[in-house]
């Protein structure tokens, strides 16, 4: 398999990576993102992960949209990045599910 190369991908990216790499508790991961992101931020990107769960769930958008409160714009960038994307979402949501 060839190594994935990020459109991310720089030294201050990486030390980002590294950071939550390091987080080892959900109270760590609460401390971090409080100080890191806004609240807005991290309910983008909590909102974006229900979406894409509920996406592969095979929820309808009007679901989804009615249970997240996300636009139809996000519903369909998250469903892009599910069939299109990096696999990022792939890769976690099977770990949860494993969980």
């Amino acid at each position: 398999m060839e190594k994935y190369k990020s459109k991310l991908q720089s030294k201050q990216m990486d030390y980002l990576c590294e950071a939550v790499l390091s987080l080892k508790t959900k109270e760590e991961c609460y401390r971090f993102f409080d100080d890191i992101c806004t609240i807005n931020e991290i309910k983008a990107l909590e909102q974006r992960l229900q979406v894409a769960k509920m996406l592969k769930d095979k929820k309808t958008y009007l679901d989804i949209a009615g249970e997240t409160g996300a636009s139809t714009a996000t519903i369909s960038r998250v469903n892009r990045c599910l069939n299109y994307g990096s696999d990022g979402y792939k890769i976690v949501l099977e770990r949860l599910k494993e969980k």
